[in-house]
């Protein structure tokens, strides 16, 4: 594919934080942009601001006319949507190019210094410090994040192209399209196992990730992981490694030791372990772009975040209120790990909407057990996404599970209500699916 030859780009699932990157990306260098995606977000309006027409009904007849020209149009797509999608059907019928995301992430980073990210956990936090520790170090790149950050206020950024920041998404083995010179491995725990059956053959297609790095790249592994390259962690033998670890006012004060230095009273503050963790690796790789541990340091005191990544929406002495994209048990293990550290003894109520039917049939015992932890516990339904209905496999059987007996399930109109209800002095709001869409009504109610 050469994109001299591409006038105008059409996105299928535009909607997607993925999706939308790249559609701000082709938006950018001057391309015709235009797509479909099932449901109207803020992130659609955020695209349709930019003069990038989006349409809610999957109909060819929606498609505007210049999207329709088989020599000048590229389709990108997501496989998460359904085959039977009439667009995506049109599209191939007609010999159009059609490409996932991931090939075409593949194309734009080839002729770049790439930096990916992979882990079935971490990959957005991570590619956001990485990012920001490039841009505050003055490096020319362009980053392609799963999350808008706190930092640049989107999940895309261009300050030049000699450097490409990705996130390498183990979903469909999208990562495997990639050719990163610089990666990193953050966790490999079971997931989308409507895609690989088993975690071993998840594990397999990390593997095969790691052989897609350049020759003469490198690759970071958190201690622990069955892979060979450079090491990370907190208080072992790790290549990199942070030690002196102190929490002072809500924030991690710490050294960093690399195997050339020891960096004394470096600050980061993420709660949570895992945060800090993807901070380091993100440390250890923006090393390869050639700039200063001591800036580099600097510049992970001044991280502000990512939307729904442990973010705090109210923040008082009476009550907090965190948001967070958690879906994994061990995201979720993570998410309580940080608020006993950070918040110890507080009285806490965790909200969690179950994202996929398969996820929750899959790992439903350990997200038993992870959401038992917490003090008290609400649920919503299950947010299905792209799957049918799988019988069984419902909100009510996951709160059968739950050994806690201060359990509830609740919908979304009774959430509030039922949240003054319990008097919570910390408040933890969790899931992948369209839970954030109700964080605001609750910031709003919650707000002095």
């Amino acid at each position: 594919m050469n994109l001299k030859d591409i006038h105008s780009v059409y996105f299928l699932g535009i909607g997607g934080i993925g999706m939308s990157a790249l559609a701000r990306y082709f938006k950018f260098i001057g391309k015709e942009v235009a797509g479909y995606d099932k449901t109207q977000t803020p992130l659609t309006e955020a695209l349709s601001a930019t003069d990038i027409a989006i349409h809610f009904e999957d109909d060819v007849q929606n498609i505007p006319d210049r999207f329709k020209d088989l020599n000048s149009t590229l389709v990108v797509y997501t496989p998460a949507l359904p085959k039977t999608l009439k667009e995506l059907n049109f599209y191939i019928e007609k010999g159009f190019d059609v490409k996932k995301r991931s090939e075409v992430l593949g194309i734009i980073t080839k002729n770049s210094f790439c930096f990916a990210v992979a882990g079935t956990h971490g990959k957005t936090t991570t590619s956001s410090i990485l990012a920001h520790l490039l841009y505050e170090t003055g490096a020319p790149l362009t980053a392609f994040l799963g999350g808008i950050s706190e930092d640049f206020n989107s999940n895309f950024l261009v300050e030049g192209t000699k450097y490409s920041v990705v996130e390498a998404d183990e979903f469909d083995r999208s990562f495997l399209q990639l050719s990163p010179n610089v990666a990193c491995i953050t966790s490999m725990d079971a997931d989308h196992l409507d895609i690989y059956g088993d975690g071993e053959e998840l594990k397999r297609a990390f593997v095969d990730f790691t052989n897609k790095i350049e020759p003469d790249g490198k690759l970071f592994v958190r201690n622990g992981l069955r892979l060979e390259g450079i090491t990370y962690g907190i208080d072992d033998d790790s290549d990199f490694c942070i030690t002196d670890l102190e929490v002072q006012n809500g924030a991690y004060v710490f050294s960093i030791k690399t195997p050339d230095v020891l960096l004394k009273g470096v600050r980061f503050n993420k709660p949570g372990r895992h945060n800090l963790l993807n901070g380091l690796v993100a440390f250890a790789m923006a090393l390869e772009a050639g700039k200063s541990p001591r800036a580099l340091a600097a510049a992970l005191d001044t991280f502000k975040g990512v939307q729904r990544r442990f973010s705090y929406r109210i923040k008082r002495e009476d009550f907090v209120f965190i948001d967070d994209y958690a879906h994994h048990p061990t995201e979720i293990n993570a998410v309580y790990d940080a608020i006993s550290e950070i918040h110890p003894n507080k009285k806490t109520l965790a909200v969690f909407q179950p994202h996929l039917f398969s996820r929750t049939r899959d790992f439903i015992d350990d997200f038993a057990t992870s959401l038992s932890k917490f003090e008290n516990i609400i649920l919503l339904d299950i947010y299905p996404a792209r799957e049918e209905p799988i019988e069984g496999v419902t909100a009510e059987w996951l709160l059968s599970k739950i050994k806690n007996p201060n359990k509830k399930i609740c919908t979304k109109i009774d959430l509030i209500h039922e949240i003054k209800n319990q008097s919570p002095e910390v408040l933890v709001v969790m899931g992948a699916g369209d839970i954030g869409q109700e964080v605001v009504k609750i910031k709003n109610a919650f707000e002095v």
